[in-house]
């Protein structure tokens, strides 16, 4: 058997045990509206959609916080059934239960309940829960406990009962932070190429000479944006199956008696006039909607009703769909609906004037919720919606709600503003370049060194302008950037909970980060995942800085590492949990940061519930941070008026290892190589090859080195033997996992850890000495080890400080420990095991 609604297939035997409910049922069984987030078309291999339940063959949509898969043209037919992740002030609650997504599962997944396979890559099959992971088959996850755990993640998830955002005029992509040059939201006018698209698909197929392909619009709405279904039926046939087949391709399950279909003319259309002609079919005898010339173009149409049954829904039911039925009459109005419903909820007693009557379409990009007046008519309002979208009518519902003083509070993090000022000069600054209404917003937190503030703002409106005026205004030739942030209530968090803040890098690895990205949305609550290309990490941080205790990841390479622990470090006296400690998913060229606490070489596709995982199960380890102090001596080229003025004074932390001369040289002539063809650079194994091309035309180079550059180590002069390259090592992985300081014990020195608070410092003879230790052969010139180093420049000379490079002039290089030791997070042994095995 198969639906003629939905293309569900099930043998004769199996129907009695059929529980998957129809797509044109499907917006009566959601538990609380909350619209999808969707990217930009692509190609999904081996998914179907959750609407007709077909391959998604062609470019398709997908949720980028659940696992929602549909067609261009089925997106319309997708209701608002996404994960929750945050509270809204709609029908807020504490207790979740696990929201159900049917299908795409992969071929191996076994049924929590009976064990038996349940996933299938040939159709729609089996059930997973978007928290917890669990899977089931259709027929056996009823049986499952209602309530949600979050299963093994659950410590590291940051609960949705935690998270308030408030975001009525926020696109969904706005409130997740996913950026929009990566992520382009469709428009509505994508919507329409993509229906008419997707069905053109269907009138190839329908080649039959008896039958005929008819255009059905759905309402006024569908007419003005020229969105259309095609039905095939055949050339002879009764208004009842032409009615019957264009609710189906609406996917409506009403009875077709209520039901007529409309034609309309050009003319008719501008006019809004519509012509019913199936009152002249039906009074002919052939009982027939065709004759010699067939319109093009049907409207489907309810036929007027003197009183129907609506469902209200209570607001107040925290979980639940519980309804009561109501009959409605021409005379009803909305004060009489609420009036006959507060005695069937046990209610009676309370005042009208405390209750109001919610209309809600549950669109699948956004839930849109309309306050009825006390006056209104309810058949008319019905009537209305009709009209305009039989489809939108089976997307309705009603809510009776009270009456509260709704607080809007909307937060929202500008950075790219000038740094080092006050409070009061950056709101002087944000009302001339933004004309902000300082009775609706104000500055709740300043992050001076960075440039940056956080505005509390009490209108939606105010905020979206605000919002979509910052895009495009500059600051002292800076442009701004804003990022929507939500608000963690720690008193919320459970005592066992430490959340783990994401960082993810984009543009490292490839395009493995954007990949990550949607990963850890969908395994994890996507307010606690931030993409470091929107805004950098400090709007993570201060979204997580009441949180009493978490964890961080890292994703991308060490210069991205290096970049999340400065932050780390200027705002830490502003987090509760000031030493959160930091894990790595490497996704760079070096990556030896990741090679010394186990990470590993680069990330290469693995399953990324096992990294996190992974995460969870990592032990804590402290490590050493350095700062250091550049002070050219010497006036930098290019002064303006022939008037040369030194360098200022640069302070610039290092993590891993800092070089000056060859080595540097060789990672300068890298980043210019990569700045001039930036799109080439999207692979370890091009880096490297560039690294090696580079490498190879400074092989004949010499150079003195030791001639150009006096050392310090602890206040003692050290003499430096004949050398290109000059190294200081925080950790012993240099250059792609090179051992610089090699294993041989040493009298002179001790043996070298990550939190010892001490450096390393090596000589290298020049390129071929540099090929030798990578490929393991030699080990570098030990010359000192050390807490506090003085490098003396007598010229300019390159320098690089955790793989960024540049020329130093002439001057002062300090090196010193950068306060208190930053806690990283290593891979235990036991799991490193587990994952080889």
């Amino acid at each position: 058997f198969i639906s003629p609604v939905c293309n569900f297939m099930s043998h004769e035997k199996c129907l009695k045990n059929v529980k998957i409910p129809c797509s044109c049922i499907a917006p009566s069984l959601v538990r609380v509206p909350v619209a999808h987030c969707f990217g930009p078309p692509g190609h999904y291999k081996r998914k179907f959609c959750t609407v007709c339940r077909k391959s998604l063959e062609s470019p398709a949509f997908r949720c980028e916080v659940c696992e929602l898969h549909v067609h261009t043209d089925c997106i319309l037919f997708a209701c608002s059934d996404c994960r929750q992740c945050h509270q809204d002030g709609h029908q807020d609650h504490d207790t979740y239960h696990h929201h159900w997504r049917e299908g795409n599962l992969p071929s191996g997944a076994r049924c929590e309940v009976c064990k038996k396979t349940c996933g299938s890559s040939e159709v729609l099959s089996g059930m997973r829960c978007e928290w917890c992971g669990i899977l089931a088959h259709a027929a056996c996850y009823i049986v499952v406990t209602p309530e949600c755990t979050f299963g093994r993640l659950r410590n590291m998830i940051l609960p949705p009962s935690c998270v308030q955002l408030f975001s009525r005029n926020f696109s969904k992509l706005h409130c997740f932070r996913i950026s929009e040059n990566l992520q382009t939201e469709a428009d509505e006018d994508d919507d329409v190429d993509g229906s008419t698209q997707g069905s053109a698909k269907d009138v190839q197929i329908s080649t039959d000479s008896s039958k005929q392909t008819l255009k059905i619009f759905d309402g006024n709405d569908a007419v003005k944006r020229n969105q259309f279904r095609l039905i095939s039926v055949p050339r002879i046939a009764k208004n009842e199956e032409v009615v019957e087949a264009a609710l189906r391709a609406y996917y409506i399950n009403d009875d077709q008696q209520e039901y007529e279909l409309q034609t309309f003319t050009q003319q008719a259309l501008l006019c809004d006039d519509v012509i019913n002609r199936n009152d002249a079919a039906e009074d002919s005898n052939l009982g027939s909607v065709f004759r010699e010339s067939v319109p093009e173009a049907w409207i489907i149409r309810a036929k007027p009703k003197d009183e129907e049954v609506i469902r209200i829904y209570p607001a107040w039911l925290k979980v639940g769909m519980a309804y009561v039925s109501l009959r409605v009459n021409k005379d009803s109005t909305t004060q009489t609906v609420i009036k006959e419903v507060l005695p069937l909820l046990g209610r009676q007693s309370e005042c009208l004037q405390n209750f109001k009557l919610v209309e809600v379409l549950m669109g699948s990009k956004q839930v849109q919720r309309v306050v009825l007046d006390n006056q209104e008519l309810i058949l008319n309002r019905l009537k209305d919606i009709r009209k305009t979208s039989i489809r939108q009518m089976n997307q309705t519902r009603f809510y009776i709600v009270e009456n509260s003083k709704s607080i809007v509070r909307v937060h929202l993090f500008v950075g790219g503003l000038p740094p080092q000022l006050s409070s009061e000069e950056y709101t002087n600054i944000l009302k001339d370049e933004l004309a902000i209404k300082t009775n609706v917003v104000s500055v709740s937190h300043v992050y001076q060194a960075q440039g940056a503030v956080v505005l509390e703002i009490s209108c939606f409106s105010e905020a979206e302008r605000i919002y979509m005026l910052v895009k495009d205004t500059t600051v002292n030739d800076k442009p701004l950037n804003a990022v929507v942030i939500p608000e963690v209530v720690a008193s919320k968090i459970p005592q066992n909970c430490c959340p783990l803040l994401v960082f993810v890098n984009p543009k490292s690895g490839g395009l493995k980060g954007r990949d990550l990205l949607y990963s850890f949305r969908k395994l994890l609550n996507p307010h606690q995942v931030f993409e470091l290309t929107n805004g950098g990490p400090l709007p993570g941080f201060h979204t997580f800085s009441k949180v009493p205790s978490f964890r961080v990841l890292v994703c991308g390479g060490d210069g991205t590492v290096g970049w999340v622990l400065g932050a780390l470090e200027e705002i830490r006296h502003k987090l509760v949990c000031s030493e959160p400690s930091v894990a790595i998913l490497p996704l760079g060229t070096g990556n030896d940061l990741g090679r010394v606490l186990r990470w590993g070489a680069g990330y290469s596709g693995e399953d990324p519930y096992s990294v996190l995982v992974s995460v969870d199960e990592a032990d804590d380890v402290l490590m050493d941070r350095w700062t250091i102090l550049l002070d050219a001596e010497e006036p930098a080229e290019g002064a303006e008026n022939g008037v040369a003025e030194p360098e200022p004074p640069k302070i610039v932390q290092m993590n891993n290892y800092c070089g000056l001369g060859i080595d540097a040289e060789l990672s300068l002539d890298f980043h210019q190589a990569r700045e001039e063809e930036p799109g080439k650079f999207n692979s370890r194994f091009h880096n490297k090859g560039v690294y090696v091309k580079v490498g190879l035309q400074k092989i004949s180079h010499t150079r003195n080195l030791h001639k150009d550059i006096k050392l310090q180590v602890d206040q003692h002069e050290v003499e430096l033997p004949s050398i290109e390259g000059l190294i200081f090592i925080n950790i012993p992985s240099w250059g792609s996992g090179a051992d610089l300081w090699g294993s041989e014990s040493d009298n002179r020195f001790e043996k070298p850890r990550i939190d010892d608070g001490l450096l390393e410092v090596v000589g290298v003879t020049g390129v071929v000495h540099m090929g030798q230790v990578q490929g393991g052969f030699r080990s570098g010139i030990r010359i000192a080890q050390g807490s506090y180093f003085r490098v003396t420049l007598l010229k300019p000379i390159p320098v690089q400080v955790d793989g960024e490079p540049w020329i130093q002039a002439p001057g002062q290089i300090i090196i010193s420990a950068a306060g208190p030791k930053v806690h990283m997070l290593k891979k235990s042994k036991q799991k490193q095991k587990k994952t080889g095995s």
